[in-house]
C-alpha cells in the first residue's frame, strides 16, 4: 500500500495454483500494487499481477504469478486474464496517462477506438472509467481497494503521538473546502494551508512535488509562515469512482511534509491508503509530525477529555 493492521505479511508463492477466485491486478508503478496483493492473499484470494510495461517494479509483480501488458494490449489482457481463472479486476499504481500516438494497440483495443478517444478527451476520472469500461467489455467486474481490501484505508482519529492544534485543525477544514470545491473541475486531491492561506493545490505534479515546491519556495522566502505551521490534506474529489485513483501516503509523504516545514498532514478517514503504516507513523512520531484521520467532508468534533 505493514498497512492499518501494522501488520506484516508473507507474500503467495509465484507457482501457486490457480483457483476459481483469482483477482487480476493491474499494476503501475509504486509499492502499492504489491501491498494490495499481501492483503488480498491474506484473505484467501490468489493475485495474478499484470504489470504495465514501463512503470511496474518488477520486483514488486515478482513475487506473484505475474504477466506483463502495454498499454492498449486489451486483447492480451483478456486471453490472460480468462487463462488464469480471473473473473474481477483491479487497477492499481501509477500510470501517467500516454498520448494516444504512443498506444500499442492490438486488435481488440482497434476495434474500441472511438470509445477510447472519447474518454481521453477529458480528466483523469473520465479516462479511468473509460478504462473500466473497456475491461468491463471484455467480461470482467472491476473492483475498487476497498472491495477487496478494506484494512489498507486510514481509520478516524490520531494516528501517531502528535496532536494538531485548534490552528492547524482549522487549516484542515479550510484545505477539505478547497479541495471539494476543486473536485468538479478534476483538478488534485490534495491542498496545503497554513495560518487560513492556501499555499498549494495538487495538480499534475503530485503531491510529493508539491509539496517539494513548498520547501523550495520556503528557500526563496515566498512562504512567510513559520516552520511548523501549515498541513497537507489529502482528500478524494466529489464523486469520484471510488474503484480509482484514491489518496495514498506512505513514508515518502512524512519525509516530503518534513522537508516542507509543515507540522503535519490530514488524510480523509475510509478512502486514503497507508503504505507500510508502521514505518511511516514511526518516521511522523520522530519528526514531530502529526497525522489524523478526518471525516471527508469536514472535522468532527474531539469529545471532551
Amino acid at each position: 500500500m505493514s498497512f492499518v493492521s501494522l501488520a506484516k505479511s508473507e507474500p503467495v508463492m509465484a507457482d501457486a495454483q490457480p483457483s476459481s477466485d483469482s483477482l487480476a491486478i493491474i499494476c503501475g508503478g509504486g509499492s502499492f500494487p504489491g501491498a494490495i496483493a499481501d492483503a488480498v492473499a491474506r484473505r484467501g484470494r490468489r493475485p495474478v499481477m499484470f504489470g504495465v510495461k514501463g512503470w511496474a517494479d518488477e520486483k514488486v509483480i515478482a513475487r506473484y504469478p505475474h504477466h506483463w501488458i502495454a498499454i492498449g494490449q486489451a486483447g492480451r489482457f483478456f486471453r490472460l486474464a480468462r487463462a488464469e481463472n480471473c473473473r474481477e479486476v483491479l487497477f492499481i499504481g501509477t500510470v501517467l496517462r500516454p498520448p494516444i500516438s504512443a498506444l500499442r494497440l492490438d486488435w481488440t483495443t482497434l476495434k474500441l477506438m472511438p470509445r477510447v478517444i472519447r474518454f481521453f478527451r477529458g480528466g483523469d476520472d473520465r479516462l479511468l472509467s473509460g478504462v473500466a469500461g473497456v475491461a468491463e467489455s471484455g467480461g470482467l467486474r472491476v473492483v475498487g481497494v476497498r472491495d477487496v481490501a478494506p484494512e489498507v484505508f486510514a481509520p478516524e482519529g490520531i494516528l501517531g503521538r502528535h496532536q494538531p492544534t485548534d490552528r492547524d485543525r482549522a487549516d484542515i477544514a479550510r484545505a477539505l473546502t478547497v479541495i471539494a470545491a476543486l473536485g468538479p473541475f478534476d483538478i488534485g486531491q490534495a491542498a496545503i494551508v497554513a495560518n487560513n492561506h492556501v499555499l498549494a493545490v495538487e495538480a499534475a505534479e503530485g503531491t510529493d512535488n508539491m509539496l517539494l515546491r513548498i520547501a523550495e519556495l520556503r528557500k526563496l522566502g515566498r512562504v512567510t509562515a513559520a516552520p511548523g505551521v501549515g498541513v497537507l490534506v489529502k482528500a478524494p474529489k466529489p464523486g469520484q469512482d471510488r474503484r480509482f485513483d484514491l489518496p495514498s501516503i506512505g513514508p515518502r509523504t512524512i519525509e516530503n511534509v518534513a522537508r516542507a516545514g509543515l507540522a503535519g498532514l490530514a488524510v480523509a478517514a475510509g478512502c486514503t491508503m497507508m503504505a507500510d503504516a508502521q514505518e511511516m507513523l514511526a518516521a511522523a512520531d520522530r519528526a514531530g509530525i502529526f497525522v489524523i484521520g478526518v471525516h471527508e467532508h469536514g472535522l468532527r468534533e474531539e469529545p471532551p477529555r
